[in-house]
């Protein structure tokens, strides 16, 4: 394996890998988007939890508790499987650097590699905006939006 000894090859090299970096960036704010969404999905899933083990709670409410609690599961797997999707494009990107790297700077063929790890890289994250998408369409339908409380009817006279 041979390494490119001009200047203007390495630096070339270098400008080439870095284009994908900023793809890394997106990647970086979506994860701290997406697990901070996840730990609000945990935070209120513990507080029901608590709340159910405490007892007290009329069977009504109960049953809204429970059926809450499933939809909050629902959507944590949604938000995990967002997060390993952005994770493995975050990894897939990372590996095109490389690739792209030691394609330009040394005489290894590795062109095609790198053309197939960056586009698994871009699918994942499309796939992840995909379960992002989906989370959010399901928290947003979870929202009451201040309904207000059925009265009991009293009978006609």
């Amino acid at each position: 394996m041979n390494f490119a000894s001009d200047l203007a090859t390495v630096t070339h090299g270098i400008q080439l890998a870095v284009a994908p970096v900023f793809l890394l960036t997106a990647v970086s704010g979506m994860i701290a988007a997406v697990a901070g969404r996840l730990a609000r999905i945990i935070d209120r899933a513990r507080f029901l939890e608590n709340k159910l083990e405490a007892g007290g709670v009329e069977e009504a409410r109960a049953k809204k508790m429970y059926a809450e609690l499933g939809e909050l599961r629902h959507r944590g797997w949604l938000v995990n499987g967002c997060l390993a999707l952005l994770t493995f494009c975050a990894i897939l990107i990372g590996l095109t650097i490389v690739l792209l790297f030691l394609g330009e700077t040394s005489d290894l063929p590795i062109l095609k590699i790198a053309t197939v790890s960056f586009l698994s890289g871009v699918f994942c994250f499309l796939l992840a905006l995909l379960c992002f998408l989906a989370e959010t369409l399901l928290a947003t339908r979870l929202l009451k939006f201040a309904e207000l409380p059925q009265q009991p009817q009293s009978p006609p006279l």
